[in-house]
């Protein structure tokens, strides 16, 4: 049984995945991002790639209200609905759910921390930072413009807040959501990892 996850919930352009990933390196733990959807593919049978045109965004009407299950009620192949959306969304919180059980772990993004809010060894955690600094970040990681760079911040922080509202009902960047949050315009990466480290020492985390 897992001592503990780690749910890194992040703005485009703020460092969030470069601090779960270096997170992972200094607690020795698994770090999982787009390897969810491969291994809900797997588990599934459904083709990776239906996931991956799934993966943090939504199509459908936000309003419209449906029964999830969050990994616990899977709809099976011989049923029409098998390859929605939603079911994909549901394979994918089957196996964060089996992840957080079985070992130490670091969970990017999909509703993660939502997911396991009733789970008592998770930390969740959400990163962000003011424009300016996620511009700079995405200008120097993706090599583009700085007005490119702003519309993709824009563009995909719109569609993983969509995607949060639809599947939780909540609104992604409430901090009510989450343990800590961490505005990397004022911190260095490493400076972030010792933060987190250090908030988890306080809790009594064996880190």
């Amino acid at each position: 049984m897992a001592d503990f996850v780690i749910t890194i919930a992040r703005g485009f352009g703020s460092g969030g995945r470069t601090i779960g990933r270096m997170l992972a390196q200094k607690l020795d733990i698994d770090y999982y991002d787009s390897d969810l959807i491969r291994l809900a593919s797997e588990e599934s049978g459904i083709n990776l790639e239906l996931f991956g045109k799934a993966d943090e965004r939504v199509k459908t009407n936000l309003f419209k209200r449906y029964n999830r299950s969050y990994g616990d009620k899977l709809i099976p192949p011989d049923r029409d609905e098998f390859v929605s959306s939603d079911n994909l969304f549901n394979y994918q919180a089957k196996i964060i759910r089996e992840l957080a059980e079985k070992q130490n772990c670091i969970i990017i993004g999909r509703c993660s921390d939502y997911i396991l809010k009733d789970n008592p060894r998770a930390l969740r955690l959400f990163i962000y930072a003011d424009r300016k600094t996620c511009i700079k970040n995405v200008t120097e990681l993706y090599g583009v413009h700085p007005k490119e760079a702003n519309e993709r911040i824009v563009s995909l922080d719109r569609a993983r807040a969509a995607y949060y509202k639809y599947y939780t009902g909540k609104d992604w960047d409430d901090v009510n959501n989450y343990d800590l949050c961490l505005n990397t315009s004022r911190l260095s990466f490493e400076q972030a990892v010792d933060a987190i480290l250090a908030h988890m020492r306080a809790l009594g985390y064996s880190v």
